[in-house]
């Protein structure tokens, strides 16, 4: 028998076929059409979620040879921070309103103006381009379409739905979603009658909540037509990309803290309790799929973009290769003679500043192409240690000394040294391989019961690579360095905002 895990991610959807010993047999990946006639205006087709779905399974019995009846379950995963909408019958009533679409802008600074600090309370987010703007938006100007929506769901929630015939009074919100959602109780696992009533919204509007293990539901006949599955397979719940990649590198011990080195740069850490970042608004309290633990979070947009970046714009033409940047950078002292590199090339997500762009500070003549790429590794590493602060502000209790690496920024050992040096932790390297797409197919796995533990797999594939222990002394000689970014951030607001 063999478990299929689905991500449907922002780029694409990507498929996997897993045996029962979750070793991975093969993979199936569809590019996604973002549809985004001006800027700041993204959205998917609703069928173009679903169909992508079944082509990726499809193409994974094709690659195996093995059949439809051979699929003990499905998990899916997707994105997080958009939504859509769904009529009575479970067909949607809208697109997916992409996490990318800017258009609800006008929402989230009123949602933020009326109760933002009440919705990070009890919800556990702050109020950006997430579900609660999103819904406003739908509901003040496209109020014909608001009025026929039964049902906001997520992507997975909605393609899940599709794939095994639920109505809208069956459809399902599972609980990794709750802190984007800005309507939800999350130390409750219930939606928020006061957030709801601050903002008008009908809780009529909002499925049930579920756990991601739960089997919400099995495979129809039009689906199984259509991607060469068996009708009749159990489908669970599933959860958020994040929430399934978090848990498929085995983030389900207390108190460790991990760093996601990859598009984005995110930094999340396990936790057996509800402490919602009312104080500095920058940590995001995300459910793990494993119920009474939480992973707060946060991250820099596009941090890892902005190592790609420099190779790419400013390292020379042709482009130098990572190793050769890395040679030179290792020969530059830690805080790069001075330099402060910002990487918010979008803005700073969290805490939320959508004035601050990039910026290089400092530079003088002896300054080199070394120094400049050095920069950009301590700028993450920075911002790092300012979410490393508030965690441990929110938890003084806990110790939060060593953290896991993954992605591809994992493969750069001055990054990770970097990092070490900086946050004053003891870093360690896994191979990893396809985190979401293991951990939503342990997920179902264990929600039918073919697998009757979710540690043991995960942990079986964790391969460690290297460990990078802190120096203690360049961890005090970068202090004044990261505070000076901090500062330096302060300073550019008021500089963009005049621009």
């Amino acid at each position: 028998m063999y478990i299929i895990g689905i991500d449907i991610g922002t780029q694409g959807t990507k498929a996997a076929l897993f045996n029962e010993q979750m070793e991975l047999i093969c993979t199936a990946f569809e590019e996604s059409r973002l549809i985004s006639p001006a800027p700041g205006t993204v959205w998917q087709e609703a069928d173009d979620l679903y169909g992508s779905c079944a082509r990726t399974i499809k193409e994974l019995l094709e690659k195996s040879g093995a059949r439809g009846t051979d699929i003990a379950a499905i998990g899916v995963d997707g994105q997080m921070a958009g939504i859509m909408g769904i009529d009575s019958r479970g067909q949607a009533s809208t697109y997916y309103d992409s996490w990318l679409d800017m258009r609800c802008g006008k929402y989230m600074d009123m949602m933020n103006e009326r109760a933002g600090k009440r919705v990070i309370a009890l919800s556990g987010g702050v109020v950006t381009y997430i579900h609660g703007p999103k819904i406003l938006w739908w509901k003040h100007e496209h109020p014909e379409v608001y009025a026929k929506t039964a049902k906001f769901v997520t992507p997975q929630a909605f393609v899940v739905g599709r794939m095994t015939g639920l109505d809208a009074e069956n459809a399902y919100f599972d609980y990794t979603h709750l802190h984007f959602s800005c309507f939800a109780d999350n130390a409750n696992k219930r939606w928020s009658d006061e957030l709801l009533e601050t903002f008008d919204i009908s809780p009529d509007k909002f499925p049930r909540i579920v756990s991601p293990f739960e089997v919400v539901g099995k495979v129809t006949r039009e689906f199984a037509a259509i991607s060469g599955l068996a009708e009749g397979v159990p489908v669970g719940a599933g959860c958020g990309d994040t929430a399934a990649s978090t848990f498929g590198s085995g983030m389900f011990r207390r108190n460790m803290v991990q760093d996601c080195a990859g598009t984005a740069s995110v930094l999340c850490s396990v936790v057996d309790r509800f402490v919602p970042d009312t104080e500095y608004a920058t940590l995001v309290m995300m459910r793990s799929p494993v119920d009474g633990l939480f992973l707060p979070l946060a991250y820099i947009n596009g941090g890892g973009m902005c190592v790609r970046w420099f190779r790419d714009t400013l390292s020379g033409k042709p482009a130098a290769s990572y190793d050769e940047l890395q040679a030179e950078a290792e020969t530059v002292p830690p805080g790069s003679e001075g330099i402060i590199f910002v990487p918010h090339f979008s803005g700073r997500v969290l805490p939320n500043n959508p004035f601050l762009k990039g910026s290089f500070l400092g530079l003088d003549f002896k300054h080199t192409r070394g120094h400049m790429y050095r920069a950009v590794l301590e700028a993450v590493a920075y911002e790092y240690r300012y979410y490393l602060s508030v965690l441990r502000k929110l938890y003084p209790n806990d110790d939060f000394s060593e953290m896991i690496t993954i992605g591809g920024g994992a493969k750069s050992p001055l990054f990770n040294q970097i990092k070490a040096d900086v946050l004053g932790v003891n870093v360690t390297t896994f191979e990893m391989g396809e985190t979401a797409l293991l951990g939503s197919a342990v997920i179902a796995g264990c929600g039918v019961g073919v697998l009757p533990d979710y540690k043991e797999p995960i942990e079986r594939v964790m391969r460690k690579q290297a460990e990078f222990k802190a120096d203690m002394e360049r961890h005090a000689a970068y202090a004044p360095f990261a505070e000076a970014y901090l500062a330096a951030m302060d300073t550019l607001t008021q500089y963009y905002k005049q621009l």
